[in-house]
């Protein structure tokens, strides 16, 4: 009888301890999916950009370094200046208070979408054209500069559009560009003269090459300020939209950046900044 007593005890110990072992094993599994779910919160969190933006106390901007009016860097103080660099200030001014509170990181049409995507910039503002093509990968603002292709003539040149580029004259513009092809579809009957790049095309009209140099007329501003001897015609006859880019979905920033937008286009801050660096009011 002793005995079958002690056996009886044991096994009432035994079924104790596994009742208490699931019961540990209950809560540890509770707090683990209260972890899991603690993990999901911190990686939501993390991909709002404005959020990040807020607690880094720094906005980071991807913009050109070369492109003279939009995004160019002074050998001389290693500051960037432009119509871009302006825009991207305001930004970090209407997100954190204060327009320094930014870091311009240099990104080419090649890696600016790759830099957005992997984390390294929170925005493009890199006179990048809103394209469907381009939709597919990033989310675009609002327009905030309306580009497009033109022409570059000398300042006493009867050339003030595309009706005068007829039989006789000669374009200029780069190899295998989107301009070459626009300016031979658009006037069939011209001379197009291509060169390696915009600068060689540049230096070739000065040389008396070409009556005119085409490509997109931000490019064509940055020329003109260059020698004042040129002037940009007012025509253009393609549509480039510039738009501030972001990564897909990330509404509330797009969100914050289109306000801001409007808001400098309302209080005339946008006017100022146009005229400054392209050097007249933008057309209504």
């Amino acid at each position: 009888m002793k005995l079958k007593n002690v056996w009886k005890k044991m096994m009432g110990i035994g079924l104790v301890a596994m009742l208490s072992a699931t019961m540990l094993v209950g809560c540890s599994g509770g707090t683990e999916t209260g972890g899991e779910n603690k993990e999901k919160e911190t990686s939501t969190t993390e991909s709002n950009t404005l959020e990040k933006i807020k607690e880094r106390g720094k906005l980071v901007v991807g913009v050109k370094y070369d492109l003279n009016l939009f995004g160019l860097k002074d050998p001389k103080t290693g500051e960037v200046e432009g119509f871009d660099i302006d825009i991207a200030k305001g930004l970090a001014k209407k997100i954190l208070g204060d327009e320094n509170k930014i870091e311009l990181k240099e990104v080419t049409s090649k890696t600016r979408i790759p830099m957005l995507n992997n984390g390294e910039i929170d925005a493009i503002i890199a006179t990048m054209t809103i394209t469907e093509e381009r939709k597919k990968e990033v989310d675009f603002s609002d327009v905030y500069f309306m580009a497009g292709q033109s022409l570059l003539v000398k300042k006493d040149s009867k050339i003030n559009g595309l009706k005068d580029i007829k039989k006789g004259v000669t374009v200029l513009t780069a190899k295998g560009s989107t301009s070459a092809q626009n300016i031979r579809e658009k006037a069939p009957e011209a001379t197009v003269l291509e060169f390696e790049n915009y600068a060689e095309a540049f230096t070739a009209l000065k040389a008396g090459q070409g009556d005119a140099l085409t490509t997109d007329n931000a490019l064509l501003y940055g020329m003109a300020k260059q020698d004042p001897n040129y002037r940009v015609v007012d025509e253009t006859f393609t549509e480039e939209p510039y738009g501030i880019a972001v990564r897909k979905g990330d509404k509330e920033f797009l969100q914050v950046i289109n306000e801001y937008l409007k808001e400098i286009k309302e209080s005339g801050e946008y006017d100022k900044i146009y005229e400054k660096w392209i050097g007249e009011k933008p057309k209504q």
